[in-house]
């Protein structure tokens, strides 16, 4: 290794290390995962076993909510706890008032396949979603959109994987809707929760961690506020400067 090449490694892995901790925070990491999870996992586990509708969506949202409390106790981010608790409750209500089963996992698939089109949809339209999600955990905002045409590239491919792996877990799901049981859709929707997940935010990261780094936009004001505070002190010093250089003038002449 040259003294030239080790910079642009430890920049890289710079990059990367900041890459890795900007989508932990997005997604949640292990622990939004298992949040994610749990509730759905504990309905199809109860309801497999005893066919109970009502116990099963009471369990579910009950674990829901207490992922909620600890996140509060802890004084942890509660975003990825609430996003879980308003999913199954919205599945609870479909399943209470059509009194199917099935309908518990109605809502979240119905929410997967809205957002597997949004991801595509607004690449179409030259805002990837995926940008407009992590552009403030990156403090970039939207400036890849017209300031960093290589990020925004890296955000548009992200965007088409996400997009197309959601669908793609859609076409799998809306048929075992129809044509499976409960236990059959609940099993199966549980396996799939995690591997494409985890599938696009490993092509994410592959993606960003190779695009030029984010301009941060927060720095950039903060400095543009320094500088003008500076101007400022340097205008209200001039003429107190020039007063002084008057009066040491005159001060000669009379002398």
């Amino acid at each position: 290794m040259t003294s030239l090449d080790k910079p642009t490694q430890d920049t890289e892995q710079d990059a990367r290390a900041v890459t890795e901790a900007a989508l932990f925070e997005a997604f949640g990491g292990v622990r939004g995962m298992v949040e994610t999870v749990l509730p759905g996992l504990l309905f199809v586990t109860i309801y497999t076993i005893n066919k109970d509708l009502h116990l099963s969506a009471i369990a579910a949202l009950a674990v829901s909510l207490l992922l909620v409390v600890v996140r509060l106790v802890m004084r942890d981010t509660v975003k990825h706890a609430f996003s879980g608790v308003f999913g199954v409750a919205f599945g609870v209500v479909f399943a209470m008032m059509t009194g199917n089963a099935k309908d518990f996992y109605l809502p979240g698939m119905l929410y997967t396949l809205g957002l597997g089109l949004a991801y595509i949809i607004t690449t179409l339209c030259g805002v990837p979603l995926i940008g407009l999600i992590l552009g403030p955990v990156f403090k970039e905002n939207l400036s890849w959109r017209t300031r960093n045409p290589g990020r925004k590239k890296a955000y548009a491919k992200a965007s088409w994987a996400w997009g197309l792996i959601l669908l793609a877990k859609c076409a799998i799901l809306f048929p075992l809707y129809w044509w499976a049981n409960t236990a059959q859709l609940g099993w199966v929707l549980i396996a799939l929760k995690i591997p494409p997940f985890l599938l696009a935010v490993w092509l994410t990261w592959v993606f960003l961690a190779k695009a030029p780094a984010p301009i941060d936009v927060f720095a950039e004001m903060e400095a543009e506020e320094k500088a003008e505070e500076e101007r400022k002190a340097a205008q209200a010093r001039d003429p107190r400067e020039q007063g002084e250089s008057q009066a040491a003038g005159r001060h000669r002449r009379e002398a």
